[in-house]
């Protein structure tokens, strides 16, 4: 069985003090939807709420107790679907969690818990355009957005 994740992040004020996150994702198996959204209070950038979106989706996906052989996870953020599918990932980690230029990779702690559960099954990263046709990334962008409004 292969599992579609679909997963996204935001914020209000990025990466100023004070910025509310929230993150939102949608798992489809079998024919059935499963969603969650949540926002959080923190020194909150898109990038930080794109992977807490990933992060939790992907435990979720791993909860379930029906047997899974792949995770399809469909974001919107470029710098997390690139990290993967073009290898940047797998060298900061060789690097000790250092770019190309030596500096410290930045939410190193979300993307090495992002890698982690990455390495328990299959998963593949698919870029899909944000905010435009895509059902179930415009459904994770509402539950991302509604979810900081409760804040």
């Amino acid at each position: 069985m292969i599992y579609k994740l679909y997963t996204d992040g935001a914020t209000s004020n990025n990466g100023y003090e004070g910025a509310y996150g929230g993150y939102g994702w949608a798992i489809i198996a079998n024919d059935k939807l499963v969603e969650y959204g949540n926002g959080y209070i923190c020194p909150a950038t898109n990038n930080i709420c794109e992977l807490r979106g990933m992060i939790e989706g992907c435990k979720a996906a791993q909860s379930v107790a029906e047997p899974f052989d792949m995770i399809l996870v469909y974001s919107d953020s470029a710098y997390v679907v690139n990290a993967f599918n073009q290898g940047w990932i797998y060298n900061w980690r060789k690097n000790n969690w250092r770019t190309a230029g030596k500096d410290p990779v930045k939410n190193q702690e979300l993307g090495r818990e992002l890698y982690e559960l990455t390495q328990k099954h299959k998963v593949e990263f698919i870029k899909v355009k944000g905010h435009s046709d895509n059902e179930y990334n415009n459904r994770c962008d509402f539950l991302a957005t509604s979810a900081i409004k409760t804040l």
